[in-house]
């Protein structure tokens, strides 16, 4: 296909090709997009309550989303998923609050995760425990427990969690908070979650051993699963955190390359994460193969959907609501979404992109070039055509409450402002 495919990107808003667009989707997403339409396990004459193959071939017409992103140039984040792909992967029947099913097997998550951290010194206990406060938003464990479940009832087991996934869950937000400590150190962030970091109260060497502990003590739980898959899995995770962090140190010449560039990174630093914590889920009850990919397909669209609408946020948000600074990736020198689009309009971005805004004035001229382009609709339509595939991945499993509620989780990434 001709063109950077960000360009194409801006296309779709406005004509919706539906080939091409699936085409240009698929090339950069790893091959997994497919058209939408009859869910494997949707109800009809030909169904029967059984599932029918998981590459399904699917009407591509059910792709086609409003033409509102490019009617009216809010920056404001897109609230809707467009209900034709929604009605057309689930039964009518209103999808459960995620939140409430989860409720139960989180309550004594961050108890679980004190437990495991738990040392004599009082000061390395206290640092351990400091983001352990039950305040945060928790979403990860979440996906692994509503997945987990959801892959148990696909798999003709009892809903009920095994202990190695309700380890796997864990362990992921064991494994996030860490890189947080961490990210933080490196940013040289002062506020977390509404409060100050670990590094800003504590310092930079503290802060780092912190981090370190809390991945050791993720590494040993995960050791005690007994499942070998599973640590490699898991393990791929905090690969990929590295890498990703040194992707973001560096920067592409080459514009197109530069967005993919990103779109790696993000799937390193954010979305691996969630979609190799599925898997591990997935590997403990069933072993099929598809639906291991089922389970990690949708940890990776979803995780990269919901760090597209953090770099909105960015843009959108005041830091009350995100309990940190705005516009902190342009001040450390981060060219994201709504950036890298907006510099289709405003070429003069390409040099500060470059320079890593590090020139006085960068910053501010290049926020204001951002809220004068689409790149904020752009970012927020592209977070949409991952969520899509993120529903039309876990819509192959079997019905249950557990898969309805991560197609209503995903659709609520879209719509989050913190």
């Amino acid at each position: 296909m001709a063109g950077p495919w960000w360009s194409q990107c801006r296309r779709w808003s406005t004509r919706c090709p539906n080939a091409g667009l699936l085409q240009t989707f698929r090339r950069f997403n790893g091959g997994c997009v497919s058209s939408l339409g009859r869910s494997p396990w949707s109800s009809g004459p030909r169904s029967e309550g059984r599932p029918s193959s998981l590459s399904t071939q699917i009407n591509p017409n059910t792709l086609n989303f409003t033409s509102s992103l490019t009617r009216h140039k809010s920056r404001l984040l897109v609230h809707t998923i467009p209900s034709c792909c929604y009605r057309t992967i689930h039964s009518d029947a209103k999808p459960k609050d995620p939140f409430t099913l989860a409720q139960n097997d989180l309550k004594s998550l961050y108890d679980d995760i004190r437990k495991e951290l738990f040392v004599s010194k009082e000061e390395l206990k206290f640092l351990c425990d400091y983001y352990f406060d039950g305040k945060g938003k928790a979403i990860r464990p979440m996906i692994v427990v509503l997945m987990a479940r959801a892959l148990n009832i696909h798999s003709n087991r009892a809903g009920d969690l095994l202990p190695g996934q309700r380890a796997v869950a864990m362990i992921s937000e064991m494994i996030h908070t860490a890189s947080l400590v961490h990210d933080d150190v490196i940013d040289g962030s002062d506020k977390r979650r509404g409060k100050k970091t670990i590094n800003n109260m504590w310092g930079e060497r503290k802060a780092i051993l912190v981090g370190d502990f809390i991945l050791s003590a993720a590494s040993m739980a995960l050791a005690r699963i007994g499942n070998i898959t599973v640590v490699k899995v898991l393990s791929q995770v905090i690969e990929d955190l590295v890498r990703g962090e040194f992707m973001q140190l560096g920067s592409k010449e080459n514009e197109n390359e530069r967005f993919k560039h990103y779109l790696e990174k993000t799937f390193k630093k954010t979305a691996s994460l969630i979609a190799n914590s599925c898997k591990a889920v997935s590997i403990l009850v069933n072993s099929d193969p598809e639906v291991h990919e089922i389970a990690y397909q949708y940890g990776k669209n979803v995780g990269i959907a919901f760090q597209l609408v953090d770099d909105v946020l960015d843009f959108t948000s005041g830091a009350s609501h995100l309990g940190k600074p705005t516009a902190a990736d342009l001040k450390l020198g981060l060219a994201t979404g709504p950036v890298l689009f907006a510099c289709q309009q405003f070429p003069e971005l390409h040099a500060m992109i470059m320079r890593r805004f590090s020139t006085k004035g960068d910053v501010d001229r290049a926020w204001q070039y951002v809220l004068q382009s689409d790149g904020v609709q752009q970012t927020n339509y592209l977070a949409q055509r991952y969520c899509q595939e993120a529903i039309r991945q876990v819509s192959m499993l079997r019905p249950s409450p557990e898969r309805d509620a991560l197609i209503r989780l995903t659709e609520m990434v879209l719509t989050r402002d913190k």
